[in-house]
């Protein structure tokens, strides 16, 4: 099977090149396009303005339609594109049905799945403690032990706060082009040592789930 996943920056996408094979393992395909923030959902189908910025929500719709139409000729259950976006200060429900609306509106629908890291994408790195002690052996643990998993809390910063020297605060007033560079650093230093089966964020449990149960799918399909 071949993943088509779509995240809303840099740092996502390291995460994931590094993630998605340990839960694919190396017979399936993935591609992972990352975009320059978030953006809003367009009101149709139509893109907004901000999709000329590579903005993710704003470019959504015309990808799924474009998605839609090529995997129109591909063997059923073979492909899928896999959205992966920040909460935020969203409300989950809201933000789900928006997301399955827009789908539901295209003429193609490409096989689909959206799943979203509440706060952010950084619960995923906190999800799994032990991998940050071992990126980071001089990390903060009142810090790490005090962190609820998905809670909303400002994510970034409890984890800023936890491995960066000066926390949040010296990171935030380096600009954020700097705390850009930081959240990459994160993935790429954190990710090959998590354990993706004892990931304790359940937003990540949810997106590993998805993943497997549509590589179930193209099993059947396949066999």
């Amino acid at each position: 099977m071949h993943f088509e996943i779509l995240v809303e920056d840099q740092s996502g996408r390291k995460l994931l090149e590094i993630l998605v094979p340990k839960i694919i393992g190396r017979e399936h395909t993935f591609r992972v396009s990352a975009y320059k923030g978030i953006g809003r959902l367009p009101k149709g189908l139509r893109s907004g303005e901000e999709a000329r910025r590579r903005v993710l929500l704003d470019q959504l719709p015309r990808l799924l339609r474009g998605y839609g139409r090529t995997f129109t000729y591909y063997p059923e259950d073979t492909v899928a594109v896999v959205v992966v976006c920040d909460l935020d200060d969203k409300c989950l429900k809201h933000f789900r049905r928006e997301l399955l609306a827009l789908l539901g509106r295209c003429e193609f629908k490409p096989k689909t799945r959206f799943c979203i890291a509440v706060e952010e994408g950084e619960a995923w790195l906190l999800g799994d403690l032990s991998a940050v002690k071992k990126a980071y052996p001089r990390a903060r643990e009142p810090i790490l032990k005090a962190y609820e998993n998905d809670s909303i809390c400002g994510t970034w910063e409890r984890l800023a706060d936890a491995v960066y020297p000066g926390g949040s605060r010296a990171l935030s007033a380096a600009g954020w082009q700097v705390v850009g560079a930081e959240k990459s650093l994160w993935a790429e230093k954190i990710a090959p040592h998590m354990n993706v089966a004892e990931n304790l964020s359940p937003s990540f449990c949810y997106f590993c789930r998805k993943i497997r149960e549509l590589l179930e799918e193209c099993s059947g399909a396949l066999g």
